[in-house]
C-alpha cells in the first residue's frame, strides 16, 4: 500500500521513522512519500519536503514566514492528491496538519489517521470539532486521551502505548556501562551525580539553567552534570553556568539518568524520560511572565498539571515549580527532600511504577502499524464487497 506522511519537527521525524519501519513489517510492499526528515529518508521512500522548511516559532516567526507557510500547504494538498496515496498518515503537528486533513477529507476519499493526537485537552480544546469531521482514525501514545476523547467527546481512539516507552526499555536492555566507566569517560569525580535537564530551546535554557544551578550548588556533596541538547553550542550554554562547578554531557542523556541520584527538569518528555529511569526530580519551568502563565493555568488551561508523569498517572508524583513557583528557594527546598528524605524519595519511586503501569508495555510503534494495516484492509475489503 502507499502510505503518505507528514512531520513538522526533529521529534516527528524520530516517531515517524519507527512507524515506518514497523509498517514495512506488516506490509512489505509499502511505499512511502512524504514531508519529514533525514531519519524517515532513511527508512526509505520519496522526500518533498524537509520538515525544517515548515517549521516556524512563535508569532512574529509565522508572520513573517505566512507566504512559505500557506506555498507549502498548496504543495502539499495538491501532491497529495496527485499521489493518491492508500492513506494520509498526520504525525503531530496540528497547525500545518489540521489544515491538510480538512482538505482531504473535503477533496478526496483518502483515509486520514492521526498517530500522535494533537494535545487539544491542554489547549485548543474547539480543535475536536475538525479532528471529528475529517480525521478517521486518530492514533494516541497518552493513555488519560482515551477518557478525553472517548468519554468527554464520544470520539473512539486507539491508544498503542508509548515510544518513550521503547526507548528507554531498549537503551536499558543494551547498556551494559559500569557506574566508574561513565564517570571515567566523561571526566566526573566520584561524587554522587545530580542531573540537569534545562530544555531543547535557548529560550528554555535561559530562563530555567541559572536557578537550577544557583539551588543545586547548595549540595556540596553532589556534582552537578547537565545534559547538553542537540544543536545547543557550549558556548551557549556557558554564557548562564558561568564559574560555576557544572560539567556538560552532550548526546548522552540516557546515560546520565542511567547514573544520577536526582534530577531537576524542565517540563516536557524528559519528565517521563526520567521517571522512566526511576530517578526522582523536581519538574522546573520559569517564565518571564510567571504571574501570567499562573493565572492562565489556574483559568485557562484545561489540566492541572504540566508534567507528563503527572498527567498520566493522573495525581501528583513529581513537585511541579511553574511560573511564578519556580524560585531558587523552593526548588532547593525540593532537592533537600528528594535528596534526604528517603519516605519522599519512595513514595515518588512508587508513583513512577504506578505511572509505568498506566503506559503499558513498550512496542508503540508496532501496535500502531499493525492497528493502521488492519483497519485499512478492512477498509479496502469493505469497498470491494460494495
Amino acid at each position: 500500500m502507499k502510505y503518505y506522511l507528514i512531520v513538522g519537527e526533529a521529534s516527528g521525524d524520530l516517531h515517524a521513522s519507527r512507524l515506518m519501519s514497523a509498517l514495512k513489517v506488516e506490509d512489505p510492499q509499502a511505499e512511502f512519500r512524504f514531508f519529514g526528515g533525514d531519519l524517515m529518508a532513511a527508512v526509505g521512500g520519496t522526500p518533498v519536503k524537509h520538515y525544517k522548511e515548515l517549521a516556524y516559532m512563535g508569532f512574529v516567526p509565522v508572520l513573517l514566514h505566512l507566504r512559505t507557510i500557506f506555498a507549502n500547504m498548496k504543495r502539499c494538498k495538491e501532491d497529495i492528491a496527485a499521489w493518491q496515496p492508500d492513506v494520509l498518515i498526520l504525525v503531530d503537528y496540528p497547525g500545518f496538519n489540521l489544515n491538510i486533513a480538512k482538505f482531504i477529507h473535503a477533496h478526496t476519499q483518502i483515509p486520514v489517521y492521526y498517530y500522535i493526537s494533537p494535545k487539544i485537552w491542554a489547549w485548543k480544546e474547539y480543535r475536536i470539532k475538525n479532528i471529528k469531521r475529517d480525521v478517521d482514525e486518530l492514533f494516541s501514545i497518552l493513555p488519560f486521551e482515551v477518557e478525553f476523547f472517548e468519554g468527554r467527546h464520544h470520539y473512539p481512539i486507539h491508544y498503542v502505548g508509548n515510544p518513550t516507552m521503547d526507548e528507554v526499555t531498549a537503551f536499558q536492555a543494551a547498556y551494559s556501562e559500569t557506574s566508574d566507566e561513565f564517570r571515567q569517560a566523561n571526566g566526573l569525580s566520584a561524587k554522587p551525580v545530580i542531573a540537569l535537564l534545562a530544555g531543547s530551546r535557548k529560550q528554555e535554557i535561559k530562563d530555567n539553567l541559572p536557578d537550577m544551578i544557583r539551588a543545586a550548588a547548595s549540595f556540596p556533596d553532589y556534582q552537578l552534570v547537565l545534559a547538553g541538547a542537540p544543536g545547543i553550542s557550549p558556548e551557549y550554554y556557558q554564557k548562564y553556568i558561568g564559574n560555576s562547578d557544572v560539567k556538560i554531557i552532550f548526546n548522552r542523556t540516557f546515560s546520565l539518568l542511567r547514573h544520577a541520584e536526582a534530577a531537576l527538569v524542565t517540563s516536557g518528555t524528559a519528565t517521563l524520560e526520567t521517571a522512566l529511569f526511576r530517578v526522582p526530580q523536581a519538574v522546573c519551568y520559569h517564565t518571564p511572565i510567571g504571574k501570567v502563565i499562573a493565572f492562565l493555568k489556574r483559568h485557562i488551561l484545561k489540566v492541572r498539571y504540566i508534567s507528563l508523569v503527572n498527567l498520566i498517572a493522573d495525581r501528583e508524583v513529581v513537585k511541579e515549580l511553574v511560573a511564578d513557583t519556580m524560585t531558587v528557594e523552593r526548588i532547593r527546598a525540593e532537592l533537600q527532600r528528594i535528596l534526604y528524605d528517603e519516605a519522599y524519595r519512595r513514595r515518588m519511586l512508587d508513583g513512577y511504577e504506578y505511572m509505568a503501569s498506566r503506559l503499558g508495555e513498550a512496542g508503540a510503534p508496532a501496535h500502531a502499524a499493525r492497528k493502521m494495516v488492519a483497519l485499512l484492509k478492512k477498509r479496502f475489503k469493505k469497498q470491494d464487497d460494495i
